[in-house]
């Protein structure tokens, strides 16, 4: 089994557990058991049988179903970590809903589309190994993403909060037409729970970290985009600025790890 494998394994079997030992709605706990289950089963037995070719590109489904599962363990937001988070923000920005409404409407726009466009990056990232004959690096791309990204979720079985624009927080921004855009998403497709670690930020700066030693031009640019990322989450009111930090945090330690473990 490789290590991504191993890991997203140990993320859905400590899904399963959050599920039982927290106070979940009964159908929840029943699907998180029955997604964890299939998830593990398939990764522990059906993936190692797979194709190279399949093995290499499945990871991005355990990151997928990995978002979503969290969101089913989230329950009751704790309002004094909310008040915590929040009250980061203003001693930063002082009244973070406004603070960035000036800011050139193309430049909010720009901010506004690689946020909405971070999961795409995580297929993306592999594809420039795959393509640039470092297909061989699969394991370390995806123990480092996976890694990063199934942190963050893995989170909101202790740590459970709603995001910004969820308590009134909404940004007032002068890039109205696309950012009502990704407010339609976040309200939409999201789990409608903060990630703390930040999943954009950890998981986005994980693929730079990723591809940046095989690739270097390639990694500049992902880094220049997930830097983009970090500032969209704070700008937009996707995430609290400590989230941001938090997710940074987490992915420079969990890249760091397994630079060490695999160079």
């Amino acid at each position: 089994m490789r290590l991504s494998e191993a890991l997203a394994c140990l993320f859905f079997a400590c899904m399963v557990v959050a599920a039982w030992v927290r106070q979940v709605p009964a159908i929840r706990r029943v699907l998180v058991t029955a997604i964890g289950g299939v998830m593990g089963l398939a990764i522990w037995q059906a993936v190692p049988l797979a194709s190279t070719l399949v093995r290499n590109w499945v990871p991005f489904t355990y990151v997928l179903v990995g978002y979503y599962v969290s969101g089913l363990l989230f329950t009751t937001p704790s309002e004094p970590v909310e008040q915590w988070l929040l009250a980061w923000d203003e001693r930063l920005f002082g009244d973070p809903t406004t603070r960035f409404q000036t800011w050139p409407r193309v430049l909010l726009a720009y901010l506004e589309i690689v946020y909405l466009g971070t999961f795409l990056l995580v297929p993306a990232g592999f594809a420039i190994l795959q393509f640039t004959g470092h297909a061989q690096m699969a394991d370390r791309y995806w123990s480092m993403v996976v890694g990063a990204e199934l942190s963050a979720f893995g989170g909101l079985a202790i740590v459970q909060t709603r995001p910004p624009w969820d308590i009134g927080q909404k940004a007032v921004l002068a890039d109205r037409v696309v950012h009502r855009t990704g407010d339609w998403f976040a309200r939409e497709l999201t789990i409608r729970a903060n990630t703390f670690p930040s999943g954009h930020a950890a998981g986005s700066l994980a693929i730079a970290l990723a591809v940046f030693p095989a690739v270097p031009l390639a990694g500049i640019i992902l880094l220049v985009l997930s830097l983009s990322i970090s500032v969209a989450s704070v700008v937009g009111r996707y995430h609290y600025a400590v989230d941001v930090v938090a997710g940074i945090a987490l992915a420079l330690a969990i890249c760091g790890s397994l630079f060490a473990l695999m160079p």
